[in-house]
């Protein structure tokens, strides 16, 4: 054998020694890992069993992990610690609301009146109700015939729509008296409780003076000037005022007390004593030009 030949039998037997070795170190360090893995569970096994037995422990373990889950959640998005609204303390001048207890009596007693008939909270009534005592003096129209409008128009939801465009507390056409939302900035004042009172009391004066009796104006508001047939509509809302009156006069009326039986007069009802209010501020508004007979002018049912 030479010398070349007994160099790479040598080389060959290390290298073989070299794969046993490497091998049998691999085998007992997995033999190892092995026997570790299996204890290791076994471990949380047992300490599982120990802490499900004792409720103060498990209670613990689950508030922790409930916390780090939340820290995790935080972590991710920055922004959801801060959940908090910023301040706007100046947001309560946007509410339509007055206290009850500010109203004088017979407002108060119509205000709570309504505000359970038609289950909305008694503050923002009690605003509509104080301005339509204001606006009604102002006017000349009776506060209990504005409440009653609202209350068949739109069950004082000041975001009703009808399907021809009538909106809000008293379902005017806004396209029709876009005219008269100027004074408020707009057609969106529609769905301004205060504003939308207003206009539809400026509808309804026309209408009633158009009309020549209150009967013939509220047919002309509901749009059934021509044809007479108001589904009802005229006996509803004079059924309402009656109610109204006799909440304002200090007499009980159930809250659910109908409305579909009351006959309409040809005279309107002579208007019941109300205490009087200050006028409320309502911007100029012109006369608007008189429309031809049977224009829809509030809400065409």
């Amino acid at each position: 054998m030479t010398a070349k030949s007994r160099i790479r039998a040598a080389a060959s037997s290390c290298v073989e020694s070299a794969q046993v070795f490497l091998r049998d170190v691999g085998a007992g360090l997995l033999e190892v890992s092995h026997n570790s893995l299996a204890l290791l569970g076994l471990v949380v096994v047992g300490v599982a069993l120990f802490a499900g037995g004792r409720p103060e422990i498990r209670t613990a373990v689950e508030q922790q992990a409930l916390d780090w889950l939340l820290a995790r959640q935080e972590s991710r998005d920055p922004q959801s610690a801060d959940v908090q609204p910023e301040p706007e303390p100046d947001a309560v001048a946007r509410a339509t609301a007055t206290d009850p207890k500010a109203l004088p009596r017979q407002q108060a007693a119509v205000a709570h009146w309504l505000a359970r008939r038609y289950k909305v909270a008694p503050e923002p009534v009690s605003r509509l109700v104080q301005e339509a005592w204001a606006v009604g003096h102002r006017v000349g129209l009776d506060p209990t015939l504005i409440l009653a409008i609202m209350a068949v128009e739109s069950s004082f939801n000041p975001f009703a729509q009808s399907p021809v465009g009538a909106q809000g507390l008293m379902q005017v056409m806004t396209r029709v008296h876009d005219d008269k939302y100027e004074a408020y900035g707009g057609v969106r004042a529609a769905f301004d409780p205060v504003a939308n009172l207003r206009v539809g009391v400026q509808v309804l004066k026309e209408c009633i003076a158009r009309a020549g009796s209150l009967e013939a104006g509220l047919r002309y508001y509901v749009g059934a000037a021509i044809s007479g047939e108001d589904g009802g509509y005229v006996g509803k809302v004079l059924a309402e005022q009656l109610h109204l009156r006799q909440v304002a006069d200090g007499r009980q009326v159930a809250v659910n007390a109908s409305n579909n039986a009351s006959p309409v007069n040809n005279a309107a009802p002579a208007p019941a004593p109300v205490e009087p209010a200050e006028p409320a501020a309502v911007p100029a508004v012109g006369p608007s030009a008189p429309a031809p007979a049977g224009e829809r002018v509030a809400m065409n049912r």
